[in-house]
C-alpha cells in the first residue's frame, strides 16, 4: 500500500508517519506538507533515510501540486489542517481556506484518481461544549463554538457529502485533546511544561476548570491505523483517552512532575467562546475494532516532560 499523508511533519501526523513505517508492513508514504509555522522536519529525522518515505513539500490548496503528488497513491490519511483555535478567532479566513477548500481540493483529486480509502482526521471540538458527566458519541450534533471547530465541523460534512453523493470511499475520525513530543510550543500542555521549565508564569484561561478528554499521541495513530486497515467506509469514530481532566489540575500535575511551585500559575483572562467540556464516547471503535488506550495519563505525561525537557537542553 501507497499512503498519502497530508500534514505528515506536523505533531499527529509525524507522529502517525513515524508509526506505519516502524510496523514494517511493507507500507510506503508519501509525505505531503507545506511546512507553516507547526511542521518541521525534524519531527521525521528518524524515517527521513527511509526508502519507503518520500516528503514532497506542498499545499493543499493547490489542486494541481496535490493531485500530482497523490498520483499513484492508494489510500489518503488528510492530518493537514489549522488547528490553533485562538489563530482561527484572530484570523479565521486561514482556518476555513485551509481545512474548509483544501479538503475540498483533496477529495476532488482522490475521487479523480479513484482512491480506495480517505481518512479525515477531526476533532472532539465539532461536538461544541457537552453538559457535565456527558460525553459526545458519533451520532452526537455538530455544535462548534469557534472558528476552528467550525471549519473542521464543516470539512466533516464536506467529507461525507462526498460519501453520499459518490460513494467515495472516506471515514472520518475524531480524537480528544492530544499531547506527547514533537507538538508545537502554542498547545496548552507544551506550553505549561515549558514555560515551567524556564520558571515563567503558567497562563491559565479563566478559572481554568474547563474539562479536556486527554489522549497520548502514540494511542491516537493506532487508532488511525486501525480506522484505516480495519474501519467501516462512510463511518465515523470517536478515539477518546481514558482521563477527562481540567486544565489547572493538568498543570498542577505537570509542575508536581517537574518539581515547581504552584506559584507559577497564572490566571488570565478567558478566551472568547471558551468551551467547559469536550469528552468522547469511544465505545464504537472499541467494539468494533478492539482499539483501546493504553498510555495512561500520568506515565505519558511524565515520558512528555521528559522529552521537553531533553529538547531543551539539547
Amino acid at each position: 500500500m501507497k499512503l498519502f499523508v497530508t500534514g505528515g511533519a506536523g505533531f499527529i501526523g509525524s507522529a502517525f508517519v513515524r508509526l506505519v513505517l516502524s510496523l514494517d508492513k511493507g507500507v510506503a508514504v508519501v509525505n505531503y506538507d507545506k511546512l507553516t509555522y507547526a511542521g518541521n522536519l525534524a519531527n521525521l529525522d528518524s524515517v527521513a533515510a527511509n526508502p519507503n518515505h518520500q516528503f514532497i513539500k506542498g499545499d493543499i490548496c493547490d489542486s494541481a501540486a496535490t493531485a500530482r503528488a497523490m498520483a499513484g497513491c492508494d489510500a489518503v490519511v488528510h492530518f493537514a489542517a489549522e488547528s490553533h483555535v485562538d489563530r482561527s478567532i484572530s484570523n479565521p479566513a486561514d482556518a476555513l481556506q485551509t481545512n474548509v477548500a483544501g479538503t475540498l481540493v483533496l477529495l476532488q483529486a482522490a475521487r479523480d484518481l479513484q482512491i480506495q480509502h480517505f481518512v479525515h482526521i477531526s476533532s472532539d471540538e465539532v461536538y461544541g461544549d457537552v453538559q457535565p458527566a456527558s460525553f459526545s458519541d458519533e451520532n452526537s450534533p455538530l455544535v462548534p463554538s469557534s472558528p476552528y471547530s467550525a471549519s473542521k465541523a464543516a470539512s466533516d460534512l464536506l467529507v461525507l457529502s462526498f460519501v453520499r453523493t459518490y460513494g467515495f470511499p472516506a471515514l472520518i475520525t475524531r480524537s480528544s485533546n492530544n499531547y506527547g513530543p514533537h507538538q508545537f510550543v502554542e498547545k496548552f500542555l507544551p506550553l505549561m511544561i515549558t514555560r515551567a521549565l524556564a520558571d515563567k508564569p503558567l497562563p491559565i484561561y479563566g478559572d481554568g476548570l474547563q474539562q479536556r478528554n486527554w489522549i497520548h499521541v502514540d494511542d491516537n495513530c493506532r487508532a488511525i491505523l486501525a480506522v484505516l486497515e480495519r474501519g467501516r467506509l462512510g463511518h465515523v469514530y470517536n478515539i477518546g483517552g481514558p482521563d477527562v481532566k481540567d486544565n489547572l489540575a493538568i498543570a498542577h500535575s505537570l509542575l508536581k512532575i517537574m518539581g515547581k511551585p504552584e506559584s507559577l500559575i497564572s490566571h488570565v483572562p478567558d478566551r472568547p467562546g471558551h468551551d467547559r467540556r469536550y469528552a468522547l464516547n469511544s465505545a464504537k471503535i472499541s467494539r468494533e475494532l478492539k482499539w483501546k488506550p493504553v498510555i495512561p495519563l500520568d506515565q505519558g505525561l511524565r515520558q512528555t516532560v521528559e522529552w521537553y525537557r531533553a529538547s531543551r537542553a539539547g
